[in-house]
Formats: C-alpha cells, structure tokens, sequence
C-alpha cells in the first residue's frame, strides 16, 4: 500500500503493471484491491495499460478481491472505471455480489 513506492517502480520503462506473482497469479491491481489499497488501485487504474479485468489461477479478477473483503472503496473505483466487469465469475462461478 506505498503509492511512494509504487510510483517510482511504474516510472520504470521495464516495469510491466500487469505481471503477476507466481504463486498465486494475480497481477499488482489485484493485490492492491484485495489489501484495500485504494491509493494504489486508484494509480494502477490511471494507466491505459493496466488490465482492470486480470484474473489469477481461481480466476478471481480486481473486483471480486475488493468485493470479498469488503472494501468498499476500491469496490466503488473499480465499478467507476470503464471496462471494469461487474458480473464477473470466478473459479466457482461466484460473483462479487455473491462474495461481498
């Protein structure tokens, strides 16, 4: 949750903001939703490049990490951000609705 931090690493032309961890798939914007960092999910989403959408090995996007953990406001960036899927299934076929 350093938006300092993640600033400085989003100003490096080799950084790529969709690369996700190798255990569990997910991408940056995922993290930072599911933490309820809603500073860093707010600079991730400033980027055309970043993929509001990126889902990990259970095929949980941004939005339903937000959802399940309730954070209410990265839940409201998230749908107030063009493309962002609100219907949205997971591994399971649930819904953010469903997790929130």
């Amino acid at each position: 949750g350093n938006e300092g931090v993640v600033k400085l690493l989003l100003e490096q032309e080799s950084v790529n903001p969709n690369t996700p961890d190798t255990i569990l798939g997910k991408a940056p914007i995922s993290w930072a939703a599911q933490k309820g960092h809603e500073k860093v999910v707010r600079l991730l989403l400033e980027r055309k490049d970043v993929n509001p959408n990126t889902l990990d090995y259970r095929r949980r996007g941004p939005l339903v990490s937000a959802a399940m953990y309730g954070y209410e406001g990265v839940v409201k960036l998230l749908l107030g951000h063009e493309g962002v899927n609100p219907n949205e299934t997971d591994y399971w076929g649930w819904t953010p609705i469903v997790w929130a």
